[in-house]
């Protein structure tokens, strides 16, 4: 095992809903700075063990080490299908929620906290939108959206639930340069991934769900590109 903050720790961790457990008892490790992708079949719990890390939902039993973090160290990127699309707000206002960790006692943005929403909205290509409802974006203009408030939070650790779903390949291509950006500057990504052969690409760990049960893995396939 690692020192207490150097690796997110899994002890017995049972996930579910309603005490009704979705695999059997859970203990790993992941190392801070690495890439995990969290993969396995339809209905197995991948967005389970994401909600429950990120503390959507209670563990059934066992710990994470995640609860000794700050809250503030964590930032969550959701399904985009689990967002009322429809909810009377722009996009500039949406992405100006990832400075929460930062805002004034009074809740304003400053100075600095706008620029950083500008700075992310352009680094995900949607500048042009910061006035635009958001039930007026596209999918991928919406994920893109998402991602930048991701990207104002700025925390170590980021969870990310299905961030190349249901999206335009420009979008995904976007992300995940992002990604892979955020990577190298020591970011710790935690992602639910369908693409396996993104994730032997590009992810230096696996977290693999089946049959009710969790494997830890290297990825020794591992093919990392940069551009």
């Amino acid at each position: 095992m690692g020192d207490r903050f150097s690796m997110i720790n899994f002890t017995e961790l049972v996930i579910g809903y309603q005490n009704k457990a979705v695999c059997h008892p859970i203990s790993g490790q992941i190392k801070l700075g690495s890439m995990s992708a969290i993969v396995g079949p339809n209905g197995v719990g991948k967005s389970t063990l994401l909600n429950t890390l990120c503390g959507l939902i209670p563990a059934i039993s066992g710990t994470t080490s995640l609860k000794d973090f700050d809250k503030k160290s964590i930032a969550w990127l959701p399904q985009k299908s689990n967002i009322d699309q429809d909810f009377p707000i722009n996009v500039f206002e949406v992405v100006s929620m990832g400075c929460w960790p930062r805002k004034s006692i009074f809740g304003r943005l400053s100075k600095k906290d706008m620029q950083q929403v500008d700075w992310a909205l352009q680094q995900v290509g949607i500048s042009d939108l910061k006035k635009t409802s958001i039930n007026r974006l596209s999918g991928g203009q919406f994920q893109r959206m998402l991602f930048a408030r991701l990207l104002v939070q700025d925390a170590p650790i980021m969870l990310m639930d299905e961030p190349f779903a249901g999206i335009d390949e420009d979008t995904q291509m976007l992300i995940l340069k992002l990604v892979l950006e955020l990577h190298r500057k020591g970011k710790t990504i935690v992602a639910v991934l369908h693409d396996i052969s993104m994730v032997e690409s590009y992810f230096t760990n696996i977290i693999r769900l089946n049959n009710g049960q969790a494997t830890f893995e290297q990825n020794n396939n591992l093919n990392q590109v940069t551009h």
